[in-house]
């Protein structure tokens, strides 16, 4: 059942009928569970789709050979780590107390990656920088703040998707359609960080053993 395992996965604003309305949740959850369902929801996906990670390929298991390298977890985890390291020039300008202690207990092993370097130098231009410092202290303006984390991983991940989105579109065409549809369809961010960085992280998390 390859394509119910794929399809169990996508994110149901993606289905819409000919007029562009948008399924019914019920009746997507319905289809999910017969081949002729299954059919009709890859028919109610975009058109764009179709040429990407559903294009037809040799053999019936051939378009879950990305999901199966990239389960959901999986890429859950590097647009995390691509959010992280988006945010890095102002995560390493973060000096304030209670605001580091937040980040290191929050981000974990992440908050190396945006210290490191290495990865990405940091370099941002001038509208770049002044659109991320806006955003970032919105956030830590925000009420309670230190004690809700989904505030700062909505932040994180909305900037994530948006930089594998940019890259995978011109390196992995199946994995940018694929962390599309596990994600809503709303609009993505600009992207900013150079290929080289998105390639490190992203190489890590593929070779990673876990999910």
């Amino acid at each position: 059942m390859p394509l119910q395992a794929l399809l169990a996965d996508v994110h149901s604003a993606w289905y819409a009928d000919q007029t562009g309305q948008a399924l019914e949740p019920r009746l997507v959850e319905r289809a999910r569970t017969s081949a002729l369902g299954q059919r009709l929801l890859v028919r109610a996906l975009p058109a764009t789709f179709l040429d990407g990670l559903l294009a037809p390929r040799p053999g019936d298991r051939g378009h879950m050979a990305t999901p199966r390298r990239w389960p959901p977890a999986r890429v859950r985890a590097l647009v995390r780590d691509l959010g992280v390291l988006a945010h890095a020039p102002l995560i390493r300008a973060e000096v304030r107390r209670e605001p580091v202690r937040w980040l290191r207990a929050t981000l974990g092993n992440s908050y190396l990656l945006a210290l490191d370097k290495t990865v990405w130098d940091g370099r941002l231009d001038q509208a770049t920088r002044a659109r991320l410092s806006a955003e970032w202290e919105a956030l830590l303006a925000e009420p309670g703040f230190l004690s809700d984390p989904a505030l700062l991983g909505d932040l994180l991940d909305r900037q994530g998707r948006a930089e594998l989105h940019a890259w995978a579109s011109r390196r992995h065409r199946a994995l940018a359609d694929w962390a599309q549809l596990l994600h809503d369809n709303g609009p993505l961010r600009a992207a900013h960080l150079p290929e080289k960085a998105v390639l490190v992280v992203a190489s890590h998390h593929e070779n990673h053993d876990g999910d």
